[in-house]
């Protein structure tokens, strides 16, 4: 069928192939030219727009003389209209095959399309050309290449021995190329040109030579995208080279950038055309792969300057510990906090976590998620926080503060090494900043990760630590009693996780006893929830029950939905031991709702162990093995295979 153009003339059959320098558009486009040839024996045409642009604009006089003498004409007409004749009429009818390679916007492409219908023009583009005519156009986006393919091609160029042996250096020298086939087969030359040498050396100087240099074939490509930049996009493009993530929300750019949404979406719209954003971008997050980061890392150095990149770093951790205080309070209600809440930050916009109609749960769950999504993000602004600090700049409350709602982060979706080091970095900056309340909350927060990772005996030195400052330097204020009496608890829980349930039980009553005296009901609840599992490990199971239920209601009451779903838990365990399955279940199945609720998955492995458990000793074997096989998923998605019930 031929296609029309919108004044009703015949228009050629138009591919637009678009994506950004290196993932072989240019190459895919003769690919295809030559596999047409046949059927269009007209001949083949080749343009590069580049070639004839000339500060952003690219003369079409020159592409068409080019073309004109492509086709066999030997007198040219010297304006532009004239060519425009000249060119209509000769491509009238005939079967050609156009190549405009680097089009930037439509309108370059629309005036250079042959006059035959039955001709195909193949568009390369770094991005998608908005301004073309609605339907002039079949467009195919071309990713970077997916890690298995990328591999493939490797060995297609090199069939080096080594990419099987060194299978982890041999991913990292994936993760540098980003997919790129350009980068690829740079890197195949320099595994033929060093056929000795291990991959782990070679990565060193291939990764400093990229950083450093970039790929030449796509360099000066990428440098002239940016130079075409507006002043916000160039910005953005600079600042995102320092951003402690390998993903990022327009709300996030628009806190980096320092302008509002629609300012950002500006600005990201023209990185995506220019070719400077991953294509690839879902579920509302952009990504800046590695080379072009390190690209835009280059074009901050040549232009940027250090107060525009201290500025912008330090208005994104304030933005980012802003929306962290808002999502751990949302996640977890109101709890210990030795910090305020941050105010707006000026010309951003805050993270919805709770939207019209929700129930807390649905608000809780939305937060937990977006600590989980966003936990690159939030531990890498502790680090920029904390090395800011540590050098006498700014960032030693915002490194610690940013640790507290890591904290309830951490309790549903515990990533010990990212974690540790976080916690590390927060007592270290308040330790410095002279912060004694919020130093001894980060020692109690680095305690549990290291307890729980076998660390006992660093675990108690923190935790002495704290004490210690608590009884030398607090006085009796109600903020410092409790403050206090959380220290307590966590010997306790110490001591419940060494199996001295005795003292556990004795630090849990009395920290119970002094918010009880403060007036801190949701601390005294908590307080009794950990007395009641402490008093079943001690054999006190009729008190445990009765200390677990109450502590379950007061928690319900309080929309407090992972505590209570973790007292449902731990009242199974009793009912369980008193040999009330049925009720056993029941509460185990009650802990299982509540903890998917919040997506905590270590939580709900812990629960499904539980329930195969309770359905193996009641003969019910179908279940209990479709309960092990669901734990033993979540377990592995942990990375901690085969933990089971005792973690």
């Amino acid at each position: 069928m031929e296609r029309r153009a919108a004044d009703g003339g015949a228009r050629p059959l138009c591919l637009l192939l678009s994506g950004y320098a290196g993932t072989g558009k240019t190459e895919l486009a003769f690919r295809l030219a030559r596999a047409l040839y046949d059927q269009y024996p007209d001949g083949v045409l080749y343009v590069d727009l580049d070639d004839a642009r000339h500060a952003d604009t690219v003369e079409v006089a020159d592409i068409l003389g080019e073309l004109l003498r492509a086709l066999g004409v030997e007198w040219i007409a010297s304006t532009l209209r004239e060519r425009v004749g000249q060119y209509w009429s000769l491509t009238h009818g005939k079967r050609l095959v156009l190549v405009i390679d680097n089009a930037r916007c439509g309108v370059e492409v629309e005036q250079l399309l042959p006059t035959s219908g039955d001709s195909l023009v193949i568009v390369t583009s770094h991005g998608p050309l908005y301004d073309l005519q609605a339907g002039a156009a079949t467009e195919f986006a071309l990713a970077p290449l997916e890690p298995a393919d990328a591999l493939e091609l490797l060995r297609l160029v090199t069939q080096d021995a080594r990419l099987a042996a060194e299978p982890q250096e041999t991913r990292r020298l994936l993760a540098l190329c980003s997919g790129l086939p350009a980068a690829l087969h740079i890197a195949g030359k320099w595994l033929r040109r060093h056929q000795g040498r291990p991959l782990v050396h070679l990565l060193r100087r291939f990764g400093a030579e990229l950083t450093e240099n970039g790929i030449p074939v796509v360099e000066q490509v990428w440098d002239s995208a940016y130079e075409s930049l507006g002043s916000d996009a160039a910005r953005l493009y600079r600042l995102l080279s320092h951003f402690p993530a390998s993903s990022f929300t327009l709300a996030a750019a628009s806190a980096l950038l320092g302008r509002d949404l629609y300012a950002a979406e500006d600005a990201l719209d023209e990185l995506r055309a220019a070719g400077l954003l991953d294509s690839r971008s879902s579920h509302g997050r952009e990504r800046l792969p590695e080379l072009l980061r390190a690209h835009a890392g280059r074009r901050a150095r040549a232009y940027g300057d250090r107060g525009e990149r201290e500025e912008a770093l330090w208005r994104l951790v304030r933005w980012y510990l802003r929306q962290a205080q808002r999502a751990d309070l949302a996640a977890a209600q109101p709890r210990l906090e030795t910090v305020a809440e941050v105010g707006p930050v000026p010309g951003t916009c805050d993270v919805l976590f709770e939207r019209p109609g929700d129930t807390r749960s649905t608000a809780a769950a939305r937060a937990y998620c977006w600590l989980e999504i966003e936990r690159h993000a939030l531990f890498g602004c502790v680090r920029i926080a904390h090395e800011r600090g540590a050098a006498g700049g700014w960032g030693l409350l915002e490194a610690a503060a940013l640790c507290e709602p890591l904290w309830t982060h951490f309790l549903n979706h515990p990533h010990y090494g990212d974690h540790i080091d976080a916690f590390r970095r927060g007592v270290a900056a308040a330790q410095q900043a002279g912060d004694l309340p919020l130093l001894v909350r980060m020692r109690c927060q680095l305690a549990r990760p290291l307890w729980e990772q076998g660390e006992f005996e660093e675990a108690e030195r923190q935790l002495t630590q704290a004490w210690s400052t608590v009884r030398g330097a607090f006085g009796t204020s109600a903020p410092e009693r409790k403050l206090a009496a959380s220290t307590r608890e966590f010997l306790g829980m110490l001591g419940s996780a060494r199996g001295n349930w005795a003292d556990a039980a004795r630090e849990f009553e009395a920290s119970g006893a002094v918010h009880q005296e403060i007036g801190n009901a949701y601390g005294a609840t908590l307080q009794r929830y950990r007395l009641g599992e402490a008093l079943a490990h001690l054999g006190e199971l009729e008190r445990a029950a009765a200390l677990l239920e109450r502590s379950r209601d007061e928690f319900a009451a309080d929309g407090r939905t992972r505590l209570t779903g973790r007292a449902e838990f731990a009242l199974g365990g009793v009912y369980a031991r008193l040999g009330r399955g049925e009720e056993a279940g029941a509460r185990y199945r009650a802990a299982l709702e509540g903890t998917r609720a919040v997506r905590g998955v270590r939580d709900e492995a812990r629960v499904l162990d539980a329930l195969a458990e309770l359905a193996a000793s009641l003969g019910e074997e179908s279940e209990a093995a479709e309960h092990r096989t669901a734990a033993r998923e979540l377990w592995e998605r942990l990375g901690l295979a085969g933990a089971g019930s005792d973690r």
